[in-house]
């Protein structure tokens, strides 16, 4: 029997989910990386949280078309049984749910979108008038491609557009709208029209420009983003220097969203460390979190197949907080 680290506490209604005995060690004081040991009661063999083999990513995988994907690709909106599920929305969910660019189901969605980005075939026939459709479609999946392979020669072409518009506008010290339209014209050769034009405001530039700026500029982007009195567009609508007010909320899971998103750059431990305070005082005194019932969207949560008892949701939710203090803490 070997010793497992998963991020924080994982109750016994986990273990009862499983068929998993299981023994832990915990410092209350220290928000990351409790130890447990674990061992299946049926096998005997070693176990790890994996919510790749439950339920929501079944339910998912089997809603695919005949070409891997589901239906059209554009929309982050929140799922409903109503309406099908979209391939953008399809793949945010797996990704949650620990799917990389290992797996099968994502190298097929990765496959089809570097090919619409190169201009070898369309990924549907989808499209929006209000937007010139071939530049904002490239972004939205070039900065999927990054999330998945953030090294992918295809999507760091894209990346490398907008990281030069992006240091432009920053170049005197702050964002400077004129200095935004000027580098986009000298990118593109025209004018912005629509507004993901300017402004750098949506979920697609975040996940696009990491890892791909100077230090400097990412400094200055880093607090235009937390500082953005609109948030993070598809994301988070409020300003993210401004903490949820109540902690247990639909509206703290979505703040959570844009502080991920923002959590991969480099200088992330440190813009965000006041987010990383919040979140430690926040704990209950057994070192966990909830964020209560209504974080339950089909987006974020649940993580495990029922919330049927209350530890399985606290188990959610402090698995989550703790992969994000595991990067800005």
């Amino acid at each position: 029997m070997r010793t497992l680290k998963v991020n924080e506490i994982i109750y016994g209604a986990f273990a009862e989910q499983h068929g998993i005995d299981f023994m832990y060690n915990m410092d209350l004081n220290r928000p990351v990386n409790m130890e447990f040991t674990m061992k299946t009661e049926k096998s005997g063999e070693d176990t790890e949280v994996n919510h790749k083999r439950g339920k929501w990513a079944s339910q998912i995988l089997d809603s695919r078309n005949g070409e891997g994907m589901w239906e059209v690709f554009h929309s982050l909106s929140q799922p409903t049984n109503k309406k099908v599920l979209t391939t953008e929305q399809a793949i945010r969910r797996l990704r949650i749910l620990g799917f990389t660019k290992e797996d099968e189901a994502i190298q097929i969605v990765l496959e089809r979108m570097c090919l619409c980005v190169s201009g070898r075939k369309k990924i549907d026939d989808y499209s929006e008038k209000t937007h010139d459709w071939p530049l904002f479609e490239r972004l939205m999946l070039s900065a999927w491609i990054r999330l998945f392979d953030p090294e992918n020669s295809i999507a760091l072409e894209v990346a490398g557009q907008w990281a030069y518009i992006v240091e432009k506008a920053f170049s005197s010290g702050q964002y400077n709208k004129n200095d935004d339209i000027e580098a986009f014209y000298k990118q593109f050769g025209r004018k912005p029209k629509s507004s993901f034009e300017t402004g750098f405001g949506m979920f697609y530039h975040v996940a696009l420009l990491q890892g791909v700026l100077n230090s400097a500029t990412e400094r200055l982007l880093l607090d235009y983003y937390i500082s953005r009195a609109e948030g993070i567009y598809y994301v988070y609508d409020k300003c993210l220097g401004k903490l949820p007010k109540t902690f247990a909320s639909k509206k703290t899971s979505h703040y959570l969203a844009a502080v991920e998103a923002l959590a991969d750059y480099p200088q992330a431990k440190e813009k965000l460390s006041f987010v990383a305070n919040w979140l430690i005082s926040n704990k209950n005194e057994c070192g966990s979190w909830d964020l209560g019932a209504s974080v339950k969207d089909g987006v974020y949560f649940p993580l495990a197949d029922s919330w049927r008892r209350k530890e399985l949701r606290i188990s959610d939710c402090t698995e989550r907080i703790s992969n994000l203090l595991q990067k800005i803490a």
